[in-house]
Parts: structure tokens; sequence; C-alpha cells
């Protein structure tokens, strides 16, 4: 098991009488397969609230869910599940996927009762969770349907940082419309993992499914970026790094001594992570101490990685080392891939901009904003999304307020792309 990793500037092009040009460099990261083709086994615990706003329907849907999904698990898996109401409990404790019907007994034993808790579900799921951690893939899938009444947002991210220190990754699943997406974003966005929301009980089980295949395809973890920045190459000072695959994240960083270290979580094999970097080159600078050179030199990239099935940590990919090219008669030369990237966090941006403006009460302008995000998806091909943020804005010009169902899918269009886009 090793790293696939590819790197590319927006424009590998500069104007060598520039004193300072910007760029942003995209970096593509997966894990290539196993010659076996067999990564290591999932230790999957799922957090599942049984509140009394999920009787009924809900429930019934959730459990049924849940049950599918310990059907498509493997026997060399693990499985664990808590229940949460205003405190949490050990529904199936931490064990091997082998007795599945006994498993499943157990969740359809929950019923529902209580306020919400979400906390404490997740403290206990990742005490549940440790107990398999060694040489397996840690992931838990928390869902709820409300807010966090009996419980403090504060300490669910508090947990979901704690889940990444100990390489543990948490998702989190809205079902319904009266869960908090703004809390749900983060504790997924912490905790290293992805947001889904469960429109109608129907929408329970593909969304679980879509989730399980996204954990069974990881095959490395713990993976961070390890960049070393030539001299006269900088950061942005604002918002510099940002993930726009899988899901579209502002991601923080750390140095160590001349290294910026960014971290990237689990690594799949079918989905690339992508993370874009806001860079300023200064080449005149460069030049003046370099003057018989035709390219500058502008960051060498590793990754550091855990391989679970082999029980090894703190790997090292190959370095790559980065290089733009210094031209006196500069023309731009733009990478469409890239560009697509910055698209990508465009549309994100700009529909985080509405959402401000909404809450401040102006509609006009959460209306452009979102016209704007709108075009920004029609242009990277995303035309799903592009239609979810187009017809909200138009619902705000017309003086309608958003359902909160609109404002949930105007999430999730934001972070993720909804259509695969054609190739540039």
């Amino acid at each position: 098991m090793s790293v696939n990793l590819t790197c590319k500037l927006s424009d590998r092009l500069l104007d060598s009488n520039q004193g300072s040009s910007q760029r942003q460099l995209a970096i593509s990261v997966s894990a290539n397969a196993s010659v076996d083709g067999n990564n290591a086994p999932l230790n999957l615990c799922l957090v599942l609230d049984h509140s009394g706003s999920m009787g009924g329907q809900p429930l019934d849907t959730v459990k049924r869910a849940a049950r599918d999904l310990v059907d498509r698990m493997h026997l060399q898996d693990r499985i664990s599940v808590i229940g949460f109401d205003h405190k949490a409990h050990v529904v199936v404790e931490n064990q091997l996927v082998d007795r599945t019907e006994s498993i499943k007994e157990k969740i359809q034993s929950l019923k529902a009762s209580g306020g919400t808790c979400i906390d404490d579900g997740i403290k206990l799921g990742l005490q549940e969770t440790s107990k398999g951690k060694d040489g397996t893939v840690s992931q838990l899938f928390v869902l709820t349907d409300g807010e966090n009444e009996h419980g403090d947002n504060e300490r669910c991210l508090q947990f979901s940082r704690l889940a990444t220190e100990y390489n543990m990754t948490l998702h989190s699943l809205g079902f319904g419309d009266s869960w908090n997406q703004d809390v749900l974003e983060r504790i997924a966005d912490a905790g290293g993992g992805a947001m889904a929301y469960i429109a109608s009980p129907a929408a329970a089980s593909e969304e679980f499914q879509k989730l399980l295949k996204r954990v069974q395809a990881i095959g490395l973890t713990n993976a961070h970026l390890v960049l070393q920045l030539a001299p006269y190459v900088r950061l942005a000072e604002l918002k510099p790094i940002a993930q726009v695959s899988p899901d579209t994240i502002e991601l923080p960083y750390q140095t160590e001594g001349n290294a910026i270290i960014v971290r990237l979580g689990d690594l799949m094999t079918d989905v690339e992570r992508v993370v874009l970097f806001n860079l300023y080159i200064s080449p005149a600078s460069y030049i003046a101490e370099n003057p018989a050179s035709s390219t500058i030199p502008i960051l060498t990239a590793q990754v550091r990685y855990d391989i679970p099935s082999l029980a090894q940590i703190n790997s090292l990919s190959d370095p790559v080392t980065i290089t733009a090219e210094l031209v006196q008669d500069f023309t731009p030369q733009l990478d469409s891939q890239v560009q697509n990237h910055l698209l990508a966090l465009a549309k994100y941006r700009q529909t985080q901009l509405a959402e401000q403006k909404l809450q401040q009460g102006d509609r006009a302008g959460a209306a452009t904003m979102l016209q704007s995000a709108a075009k920004t998806a029609l242009q990277m091909g995303d035309y799903n999304a592009s239609t979810i943020l187009q017809n909200n804005a138009t619902r705000l010009q017309t003086g309608t307020a958003l359902s909160e169902s609109e404002r949930k899918k105007t999430r999730i269009a934001s972070k993720t792309v909804l259509q695969t886009p054609p190739n540039p």
C-alpha cells in the first residue's frame, strides 16, 4: 500500500519581471490499492439518536438501514452501536461481525424516548470504538434528528477533535429537517469526515450505503501533507489552504521547523483528496540571486501516513518537487483542472456569504450570492447544485423564506460536487 501524489500549479509560467505573483497549487492524494486488493478491516461504530422525536417511522427506518449496513460488512470487520437520547448507552459492544442476527436483534430493540445529548453519544462511541482500533480503520457514524438540547455543542467539537488524535474519523448524518447544520458540519469537519443529509426516511438506507462504500475504500489513515516551501515563496495570510474534494473545508495547518503540516486523515483508493494552496512567489528576487536560472523552485511535498493493514505508522512517501518556469514574455497558460478546483472553492465561499447575509436579514444580498454560487456550479459542470442554488435564490427574490430543507440542501450543495464534472 502506497500513496498517489500529484501536484499542479494554476499556471506553471511566471513573469520573471514581476516582484510578486500569486499562484494556486492543487495537490491530489489517494491510496494506491494493495496488491491483494484487501484493505484493513473496518471498525465501525453507529451512534444513533433514539430520542422521542425519532418515534415511529423515523426510528424504524434508521434501524432498518443500520441492519442492512451490518449485512454489507465483512466477517473480519468490527461493529459497535451506541444509542442516545438525553444520555448514551451501549447497544452492541465492539465485536466482530460474525453474529449478524444477534447484532441486528439488538439494533431492533431500540425504543424512542427522552431528549437529545449528542456529545454523550460521541463520547461513548469513542470509548467503544477504541476497543477495536488496532489494525483496523476506525469510523463513527453519528445520526441525529434534532438540536443538542441536553448537551454541549462545544463538547461535541472537543470529542470530534479528540477522535482524530486517536486516528478515528467521525461522520455526521442529519435526519429530517430539525437538526442544526452548523453543528453537524463542524462535528464532521473537526472529525475529518463527511456530513450527510437524510431528507426523508426513504433516503436513510442510501445515505448509510454511500458512507459505508466511502469508508470501505480507505487504504491509509492519519495522512498528513508535509510541505517545504522554497525561498521566495510564502502562503497567503487569509485562508491559504482548503480541501475541495471529496468535501470542501477550510483546513488549518501547523509548522514543524520550516515545514508546513496539513492533516488529511483517511486516504481512499477510489477518490482523491484534493487540497488547494494559495501561494505568493517572488520571481524578481529569485532572479536577482540566480540570474542564469530559467526555473524557480516552489516547494517539495511528501505525505506521512499510517498503513493499518500492516500495523505501520509514520510511513513517508517519496518527495515531489514543484517548480515554475520563468519567462520574459509572459502569457497566461491556466491549468483547466486547477481552475475547476478553484470554482469548487468559490462555490463554497459564495454560499457561505449567502448564509451570512441571510442571518443578517439581507435577503437581497443572500439571493445575489446564491445566484453567483449557482453560476459557479454551472461553470464546473455541477448541474444539480446549480439548480438547487438558483431555485433558492429565486425564492428569496420573490420574498419567500427558505425552508429548513432548502437551507440544508444549500449547505450540502456548497460542500460537495453533486454531479461529476465532465473531463476538461
